[in-house]
Order: structure tokens, then C-alpha cells, then sequence
């Protein structure tokens, strides 16, 4: 496993993030394909094997069983200052009122059984709150030992942009990292969002790197209860197939070249483009073995250029 720094902070992540959306008690109100307290487990611990040591999960995973079942499962197999656990804030009541920030926090702490976490993600942009408001909370939780750094996550570049002065002209902590929607099927934050944070050293996490599966596959989508069920993942990419699977075939072509999974193909071209250390939502252990297989691969420029020529632009998924 390769590591590497959260943007300007002294945390250490792997090149691989585990997204824990795929664990937690399953219902028909969030994700009905979440894996249960053991599969949990046996996956973290696949993962920490491999030497992945980043988990990222959120207060409304599963209803908050997506932090229990992690934080449960890493408590059985590492010591806590070994790994790197990130959770977020945002779908809940106040979103990031400066009352919403100090309750949810706690909440999240104890569902993780943890006294801190290493990163703190809000989730989306607060257009009901002032951005001091939000910003000089979470410094407050930083100051209090609760969180060690600060990320963000999908929003549009100039929201990101004035959070971060708004941080850096008051003396507050400012983000490390942006968790943004990013793939070769789904490009939109290249105009804007990613040029802010390259400028400002922030690490891109990005989330979906496969476009849920998509960009591992011939098939658009599979006869899996995921695929089957998961209509967050339809309402990102199904508008857009017939145009976007023209860039799967491509994403094939180079796999079948280099003798590699297509989810290797997919995910060397996100590291080609900047990324720290996309987020695997994985639900089975041999994901992360393929995933980890694209740490060894380079593609050249032509390559690059090769399958990034018929995206075309889409309407905005993510920045709400």
C-alpha cells in the first residue's frame, strides 16, 4: 500500500479509502444491499491487511449503524491511533448550524466509540447558515481534541473558496481535503471546484470513483441487489448512458490491453489526475485486492487523453 499526506496536514492516508456506506442495518428508506455487523467486520479487517488504514463514514449512513458497525469492527483488530477514521455532518437537523455541529459530533463519537475523529466532512454547503457560523464551530472541535482536521464535500468552488478565506481571515482551522464527485463518467468539478483546491493544497478524495460500478463493468448495470436497488446511483448516471458507455467500452479497450481489471483503468486515471485516495464502497473483500492493483499502473498521456475525448458535460450531481 502507498500512503500519502491529507492535503497540509501531518495525517497519513492510504491511496485506497474504504467508503463505509456499504455498512449498516439495511432499510427500505436508505440503502436496502448494507452489510451486517460480521460482513462488516471481515471486510475492515481484509482491508487493514492490505494496509488500507482510512474509513470514511457519516452520521446518516444506515440511520448511524454505518458508524457503530466501524467503529465496533476497528476497535477489534487495531489500535485507534493507527487508523484514520473521517465522518460528516450536514443531513440532519440544523445541517451545519453551529447547535447542529456540537450535537452531531457527539453523536458520532459515541456511535464510533471513539473520543476523536481524524477528519470531519461536511457533507454539503449550508446555503441557511453563515459560513462564520460553521466555520468557527468546527475550529471549536478542533480546539476541543474532538477532531483533528477538517474536509469538505461536494459543493460548488466559489462556496468552497469563501469558506476557506472566511477561515483563514478569522484564524480558524481551515479544510485538508474536498470529497467531490469525480470520474471519468462525471467531470463537471474539473471546471472550478478541483482547480480551487490544487490552488489552495487541498487533497481530493473523490467519492464514486467507479461511477458505482459502472466503470468496472461491460454491463451497465448487474443482477445484484445493489444494482438492482440503488436509485441514488440510477439517478446520477442512467440519464446519461448512452453517451457515457461509449467511455466504459473505452475504459474496457485499455483494460483488455494492459491485461488489467477495468476498475484498475478507472482508478489510475483518477490518481494520473491528482487524487489523494478515492473512496472504495466495496461489499465484498476481493474489491479492494482489484482496487489495489491500480497503485502499480501508469497511464500515458495519450492514454489519457484517449479516454477522456467524448465526455460531454452534465447537469451538476453532487453540489446541491
Amino acid at each position: 500500500m502507498q500512503y500519502i499526506k491529507l492535503g497540509d496536514s501531518d495525517i497519513q492516508v492510504s491511496r485506497l479509502c474504504v467508503g463505509c456506506m456499504s455498512f449498516g442495518k439495511a432499510s427500505a428508506d436508505f440503502h436496502e444491499w448494507t452489510l451486517d455487523p460480521r460482513e462488516t467486520e471481515t471486510l475492515v479487517k481484509h482491508a487493514l491487511d492490505l494496509g488500507i488504514n482510512f474509513f470514511d463514514t457519516a452520521n446518516g449512513y444506515s440511520h448511524g449503524t454505518s458508524e457503530e458497525y466501524l467503529g465496533r469492527a476497528l476497535r477489534n483488530n487495531i489500535a485507534r491511533e493507527k487508523a484514520v477514521i473521517a465522518t460528516k455532518v450536514y443531513f440532519n437537523e440544523g445541517h451545519l448550524s453551529r447547535e447542529a455541529i456540537n450535537r452531531e459530533i457527539d453523536g458520532s463519537l459515541k456511535r464510533l466509540g471513539t473520543d476523536y475523529v481524524d477528519l470531519y466532512i461536511i457533507h454539503r454547503f449550508d446555503y441557511g447558515t453563515p459560513i462564520e457560523e460553521t466555520m468557527e464551530a468546527l475550529d471549536g472541535l478542533v480546539r476541543a481534541g474532538k477532531v483533528r482536521a477538517l474536509g469538505a464535500s461536494a459543493m460548488y468552488g466559489y462556496q468552497f473558496m469563501n469558506m476557506q478565506l472566511a477561515a483563514e481571515k478569522n484564524g480558524w482551522t481551515k479544510f485538508v481535503s474536498m470529497q467531490n464527485h469525480y470520474n471519468l463518467l462525471y467531470r463537471e468539478d474539473e471546471r472550478e471546484l478541483i482547480p480551487v483546491c490544487r490552488q489552495m493544497g487541498v487533497a481530493l478524495t473523490p467519492y464514486s470513483p467507479l461511477a458505482a460500478g459502472r466503470l468496472s463493468r461491460t454491463e451497465w448495470k448487474t443482477g445484484s441487489k445493489r444494482s438492482q436497488t440503488d436509485y441514488m446511483a440510477s439517478g446520477k448516471y442512467d440519464e446519461t448512458k448512452e453517451q457515457d458507455y461509449q467511455i466504459v467500452l473505452r475504459v474496457k479497450e485499455l483494460a483488455d490491453k494492459y491485461h488489467a481489471s477495468m476498475t484498475q483503468i478507472a482508478l489510475a486515471w483518477l490518481f494520473a489526475k491528482g487524487a489523494a485516495s478515492p473512496l472504495i464502497g466495496a461489499t465484498k473483500a476481493e474489491y479492494f485486492d482489484d482496487a489495489a492493483g491500480a497503485l502499480d499502473m501508469e497511464l500515458t498521456e495519450e492514454e489519457i487523453s484517449y479516454l477522456e475525448e467524448l465526455y460531454l458535460p452534465h447537469r451538476i450531481k453532487g453540489a446541491l
